[in-house]
């Protein structure tokens, strides 16, 4: 599953289309998001170093890490030849200086770096620049790249939801972009804002921790129990809107070691864990053997028992026989008898003539031991 996400970063933008874009949310309860976006970092630059991406260079804008992290990532996942040629990955530092306020310190005295920005509340110019190192990793001539933005909640912390909103739009409708994805710490934001991110994006991946717990009282012993459980583990969501317009939800499982994290399927090691809460269930979905004779045996309300003994009903077409008057039958549980066997009361009818339409032979009562 997180296979089909670099596919479809890879395969890129279609005519006319906007740019696909993903975005990786993740909380406090499970951090792991920037294990996530490295990890289609990597699969993305591998693609574009092998030609297999529709896209001919990345451009990685940091907010959260300095450039010689992303550099030293890239090198240890055995892409050193994307690390070590800025013609195929260029990143915007966002990270060393983003306000402006050390070179305002240093009163300009060292000499200006190229792809570091110092005012990342302008959101105008922050898109130019990385047009411009898009364009310089393309070289001349049409073609396109791909931007990874490693954390929104860190632009948010310097301009508004409407202006990052913009920017983003922006950035998909461009024709030379074609993929884009970032990372959001959603429990940091109100809904409205992980709700617009999440609507201008053709993928949503969300990180969940394998045990969720409904208590969060610091100091529980079950929820220290809990975090030790999704220690370094977790629940990997991906909803994805296909082109006709449907929406497909897939789940995995992640796990976070110091080689890197890896994805797997629903395990039945998750089974296991969740047969452990069981107990703590104060009922059972199923009945034992016991249970369901136990079930069987019990007599219902105005259930006819039956007796052993053909269940009649009497349905008032015995009449006038000769001008002379039968004895009245009697509806009863049994069969039927005169009055004279009848002890618990009794209901005695008598038709008024052989033209008297017939009632029904179906009596919706007769299940009833009335």
């Amino acid at each position: 599953m997180a296979d089909s996400i670099g596919r479809a970063l890879r395969d890129g933008r279609l005519e006319g289309e906007h740019a696909p874009a993903l975005t990786i949310k993740d909380t406090v309860a499970s951090p792991f998001g920037p294990h996530v976006f490295g990890y289609v970092l990597s699969q993305l630059s591998s693609n574009i170093l092998a030609g297999k991406s529709q896209s001919k260079g990345l451009v990685v804008v940091a907010y959260s890490q300095s450039p010689l992290f992303y550099m030293e990532l890239l090198k240890n996942r055995g892409l050193d030849d994307v690390a070590s040629s800025r013609n195929c990955v260029q990143i915007l530092d966002c990270y060393t200086d983003p306000l402006g306020w050390k070179d305002r310190l240093m009163n300009h005295s060292r000499p200006q770096e190229a792809n570091i920005c110092k005012d990342v509340k302008n959101t105008d110019k922050l898109f130019s620049s990385i047009v411009e190192l898009g364009k310089g990793v393309i070289g001349q001539g049409k073609g396109h790249f791909s931007v990874a933005i490693d954390s929104v909640s860190e632009m948010l912390r310097h301009t508004s939801m409407p202006a990052v909103a913009g920017l983003l739009s922006n950035l998909r409708t461009h024709d030379g972009i074609s993929s884009i994805f970032w990372l959001v710490h959603s429990d940091l934001h109100d809904t409205r804002v992980t709700s617009s991110l999440e609507y201008m994006s053709s993928i949503v991946a969300i990180l969940e921790p394998l045990i969720q717990s409904a208590n969060v009282q610091k100091g529980d012993l079950e929820n220290i129990s809990l975090r030790d459980e999704n220690f370094g583990k977790g629940k990997f969501h991906v909803r994805s809107k296909r082109r006709n317009g449907r929406v497909r939800v897939m789940s995995e499982e992640f796990r976070v070691e110091q080689s890197g994290i890896s994805f797997t399927s629903v395990s039945s090691e998750n089974a296991v864990v969740n047969q452990g809460l069981v107990p703590k269930v104060q009922f059972n979905l199923h009945l034992s053997e016991k249970e369901r004779n136990d079930r069987s045996s019990v007599v219902l309300p105005f259930e006819h028992q039956g007796n052993g003994k053909p269940i009649e009903i009497y349905d008032g077409r015995r009449s006038l026989v000769d001008g002379k008057l039968e004895e009245p039958f009697v509806l009863s549980a049994g069969n039927n008898q005169n009055t004279e066997e009848g002890s618990k009361g009794e209901i005695i009818y008598f038709r008024d003539s052989d033209d008297e339409r017939p009632d029904s032979d179906e009596d919706p009562d007769d299940d009833l031991d009335i």
